[in-house]
């Protein structure tokens, strides 16, 4: 797989542990993120290496992207929701129904109009710089 990385590195797992640990002390509201990303992360291991590799790529460049977004699991896959609880943008791996690439979907939250027709599903097989900018502006116009 072109552009491949080994996943999270420590770092990157313990600050996201630690960002957890942040929203659940900020109270109920705070608590709910925390579950959410924790649930996020949890659904991101299970996944086989390639789907896992892609999966925390997106899952960086999303938070990124939209820091406004709330990560969740929906349907047991990575996905993040605006302030109204609602769906924005999820990631589907190939392992889920055995497809033979990834899925970065949007729903229906997504701003991403373009006249009478535009598309709501990418598939997704690597990760490159220019993936990376691509997911990055989509998630930025989904959100605008």
């Amino acid at each position: 797989m072109a552009g491949k990385t080994d996943g999270f590195s420590a770092a990157e797992r313990a600050a996201m542990k630690e960002r957890a640990a942040e929203l659940r002390a900020e109270g109920k509201k705070g608590a709910k993120k925390a579950e959410g990303l924790e649930a996020v992360l949890e659904a991101i291991a299970k996944m086989a290496p390639d789907d896992r590799a892609l999966a925390e790529r997106v899952h960086a460049t999303v938070t990124e992207a939209a820091p406004g977004l709330s990560p969740k699991t929906w349907y047991g896959m990575p996905a993040y929701a605006n302030a109204d609880g609602k769906v924005v943008v999820f990631f589907q791996d190939a392992g889920k129904f055995k497809y033979r690439y990834c899925t970065l979907g949007f729903q229906d939250a997504a701003t991403l109009d373009d006249g009478d027709m535009w598309p709501t599903a990418y598939a997704l097989k690597a990760w490159s710089p220019d993936v990376e900018k691509q997911v990055a502006e989509l998630v930025r116009a989904a959100t605008s």
